[in-house]
């Protein structure tokens, strides 16, 4: 945990500075806490792809990986990576966080796999151009910067003609309930086009976590500017059977209200 304590925390503008480099830090501080109340759904080599449970051995969002090289981008623990590796997929996983990237070191260590990590900022990979055929995250990075336009524009530098680009993200329309996972999130409080951060700020007046709200015409509007294609938007529907409350995500909400947004993206053209 952080030795800044907390003194506020709720719908702030911050400095896109600040915002943009908090992640870094408040995943190396709560990488541990978050895997042991998630670990266990998350496995240590499993492609999960979001809460409501669709993994990528049903979905096939990534389509045909023969001979793709592939990299994930905001990669936690690397748990979707290192079942890549279990394929036979040529996968790297990056993350900022090295905490999160110490954490993948032990699950590779717990299922006898290595997955190759790279500790980077999705808005500066340090990769050559067209150096890969897909590209992934799943909620990863992309919520976490004021300026996602430039984690898109790096996917596409990194990415070669024609290749594809996934990430899941919270549904946009969430970001207009309360962030409960029960009745008392079911009753729209916000504006759905407030894009005004989510933040924590400490007792120093440093951001010690941020988080951003793009609408669908945001999230599409990046992607076009970056040079990709929309094939299809994903919205996977709580599952019968599916008991477990993660953070809003629940059977009481998820009955009614998408949670859970996928792009799938192609790269039309490379990038300007």
């Amino acid at each position: 945990m952080t030795d800044d304590p907390l003194a506020e925390a709720g719908y702030l503008d911050v400095p896109s500075e600040q915002g943009g480099t908090a992640s870094r830090g408040w995943w190396d501080a709560n990488a541990d806490e978050y895997l042991d109340e998630h670990g266990t759904f998350l496995g240590p080599a499993d492609f999960c792809w979001c809460p409501e449970g669709l993994r990528e051995q049903d979905a096939h969002l990534l389509g045909d990986l023969t001979g793709a090289r592939v990299l994930e981008v905001g990669a936690g623990a690397a748990q979707c990576s290192r079942w890549l590796v279990g394929e036979g997929v040529d996968v790297v996983a990056t993350d900022v966080s090295g905490g999160m990237l110490a954490a993948a070191d032990r699950y590779d260590a717990q299922v006898g796999r290595t997955t190759p990590l790279v500790q980077a900022d999705a808005r500066a990979l340090p990769f050559a151009g067209g150096a890969f055929d897909v590209a992934f995250t799943a909620f990863g990075a992309l919520p976490f910067v004021p300026d996602a336009e430039r984690v898109h524009a790096e996917v596409a530098r990194v990415l070669r003609p024609g290749g594809r680009w996934v990430f899941s993200v919270t549904h946009p329309i969430r970001w207009a309930f309360p962030d409960d996972p029960g009745v008392a999130g079911l009753t729209a409080t916000r504006s759905y086009f407030d894009r005004t951060p989510y933040a924590e700020v400490g007792e120093s007046g440093a951001v010690l976590y941020a988080e951003y709200h793009r609408t669908l015409g945001d999230h599409v509007g990046e992607l076009a500017a970056a040079g990709f294609v929309l094939d299809r938007l994903v919205e996977p529907e709580w599952p019968a059977g599916h008991d477990r409350t993660w953070g809003g995500w629940g059977p009481v909400r998820g009955a009614r209200l998408p949670g859970t947004a996928i792009f799938v993206t192609h790269l039309a053209r490379p990038p300007a």
